[in-house]
């Protein structure tokens, strides 16, 4: 009798050993399967996004960009239900609250995450609608908007950035992998007013809270893009024209070079100009040619 039940436990135990072995293979096929249809996804879409980012004609972008969006999450609303996922896209946000105290950069990981889920959710709803755009170099920069907010109480202008298609290489690290994407600014604003004569100048490197891998905090992120933002202060009353020109570099993997530049010309909106005598505050005086200010004074020559 003893024998038989050691038997009977034998067989019960492989018969276990199969299932559990069965279940394993089957959820490692299965995840196979969804990564294999993720990476489907974000194939068709580098195959449809070159138009978009080289597109010269900004109405006729304007006009392709919603339904562009709207295909791509259409097929990430799809991958979603074959496989039983989540639609919250807040996975990151588990990722950090596993972690809990032992991250000590965790509330500045979460800023990030929802700095980027704004845009995220803005090209996913359809209201992704830049305020200015235009392509250089195989490139897209599009001012998504320029709202005048409260940084330490003080109002600025925020110049929040999109940057379509700058390069970028996936490397191993140690058993991580990394994306390192090269996209590097340099920003000067000149400021005139309404006659042309030059009132001040500024200057800027990377903008503020740069994201080059968004899909490090959200993975259904449109792929190769890079998000920033710039804060200026308040300028002075008397400006009434704006050229900002943006000069964007990225190196590829193979050695070249592509330097892109972007030339925004604007009129001023009242609310991100100073009321009548209030003080430039941080500006710096410089010496130029009476020329260079004002450039009627060559003409006159």
């Amino acid at each position: 009798m003893k024998r038989y039940f050691g038997l009977i436990v034998l067989i019960a135990g492989v018969l276990i050993a199969a299932v559990v072995t069965y279940r394993s293979a089957s959820a490692r096929a299965t995840e196979a399967q969804r990564e294999a249809d993720f990476t489907r996804i974000q194939k068709d879409y580098l195959e449809r996004v070159g138009w978009i980012r080289t597109n010269p004609d900004e109405a006729s972008y304007r006009q392709e960009i919603s339904p562009f969006f709207k295909t791509y999450f259409e097929q990430i609303s799809a991958h979603q239900n074959r496989y039983k996922l989540s639609k919250e896209f807040d996975a990151y946000l588990g990722e950090l609250e596993k972690r809990g105290d032992k991250d000590e950069r965790a509330q500045d990981k979460k800023a990030f995450y929802e700095y980027t889920r704004k845009v995220f959710d803005q090209m996913r709803e359809g209201n992704y609608k830049p305020q200015w755009t235009a392509t250089d170099k195989g490139m897209r920069l599009d001012v998504v908007s320029s709202d005048v907010v409260q940084v330490l109480g003080k109002p600025q202008v925020r110049l929040q950035l999109a940057l379509w298609g700058a390069q970028r290489e996936e490397r191993q690290d140690g058993k991580m992998k990394k994306m390192v994407t090269s996209a590097s600014f340099k920003t000067q604003w000149k400021l005139t007013d309404e006659r042309g004569k030059l009132i001040g100048e500024m200057n800027a490197d990377d903008p503020s809270m740069k994201v080059d891998f968004p899909e490090r905090f959200i993975a259904e992120f449109p792929p190769q893009m890079v998000l920033g933002h710039y804060d200026i202060d308040l300028i002075p009353n008397e400006v009434k024209k704006m050229e900002i020109t943006f000069n964007v570099s990225s190196r590829s993997t193979s050695g070249g070079d592509a330097a892109a530049t972007y030339v925004w010309k604007l009129d001023v909106p009242t609310d991100w100009r100073l009321g009548a005598g209030e003080k430039w505050e941080g500006a710096e005086v410089t010496e130029r040619s009476e020329e260079e200010i004002d450039p009627s004074k060559a003409e006159k020559k």
